[in-house]
């Protein structure tokens, strides 16, 4: 019987690619990197809405607010992931931005059944965090239509939050009851459904932006340096050694000392600066 794509929404629709399995692995690669171009496109063209989006979660997050983020899958694994990566990169707590996923932490390495399909579990696991208006919820969903997803979003919504989405179809159900929806548009997968693909890098670029630019703004950076950077290893001891060196002209010995010494790159420029008035 035939489908009616008609109905199919965008990240369903039929690869543009037949016989995949009769191509060869050159071919193929070549094909995934042609259908990754479509990516920067569509997210470019989805920068209005990411800064729409921004500006609102930047003037709550100033008042002390935090990100929800919501997802199932790969986008609720992207989720998790950005969330995680911040702590060290920017030296801010692992509170500030907070990554859900359906399933709980399980499902960060296994499928669990139906877990994306219960529209009341996301507020739920949202009411163990306190939440107040001054904290934000961003659904992520490459399909738009996950009632984990949606479920969350709309319950944040009622309660005051501010509410986004990330999603990979037009005119979406997320889309329509989130306030500040972002819909990067990057077409049908290579593999028919596989949003792990084109969807998965749209997502990951935005999260990446949006708290990249979050964490900028909220004075976590220097000039362009990660200055508030965790010290968890040597490769790290000695980036903040360099920038130390440079930014204070000081001896690589020194530079280290300093830093080992405050804990972060921006307390040892603080405490040698302090040093210096003391001495005035």
């Amino acid at each position: 019987m035939e489908v009616n794509r008609k109905n199919l929404s965008v990240t369903e629709t039929p690869s543009r690619f037949r016989n995949l399995d009769k191509m060869l692995p050159g071919q193929i690669l070549a094909a995934i990197n042609r259908e990754d171009a479509r990516v920067h496109k569509a997210v470019h063209e989805a920068l209005p809405q990411i800064e729409r989006l921004v500006v609102e979660i930047l003037d709550r997050m100033q008042q002390g607010g935090r990100v929800f983020y919501l997802g199932a899958g790969t986008s609720g694994r992207l989720g998790v992931l950005d969330a995680s990566e911040l702590p060290p990169t920017f030296g801010v707590p692992d509170n500030m931005v907070i990554g859900l996923i359906a399933g709980g932490d399980v499902a960060l390495r296994k499928a669990v059944e139906n877990a994306e399909d219960d529209p009341e579990m996301a507020w739920k696991e949202l009411q163990k965090y306190q939440i107040t208006n001054k904290d934000t919820v961003i659904g992520i969903a490459a399909s738009g239509t996950t009632p984990y997803v949606i479920g969350g979003v709309i319950k944040a919504k009622e309660a005051g939050l501010l509410t986004g989405c990330i999603t990979c179809n037009p005119a979406s159900k997320i889309a329509a009851v989130a306030e500040f929806p972002i819909e990067a548009i990057v077409g049908p997968e290579i593999v028919t459904g596989s949003t792990r693909l084109k969807a998965g890098t749209a997502q990951k670029m935005i999260l990446n932006m949006i708290t990249t630019t979050l964490m900028i703004k909220l004075g976590r950076v220097k000039g362009n340096k990660m200055v508030n950077m965790q010290l968890t290893n040597s490769k790290l001891v000695d980036r903040g050694t360099r920038m130390l060196m440079e930014e204070l002209q000081l001896p690589e010995e020194e530079s280290r000392r300093l830093l080992l010494e405050f804990g972060s790159v921006n307390k040892a420029m603080e405490g040698y600066y302090q040093s210096l008035k003391s001495k005035t």
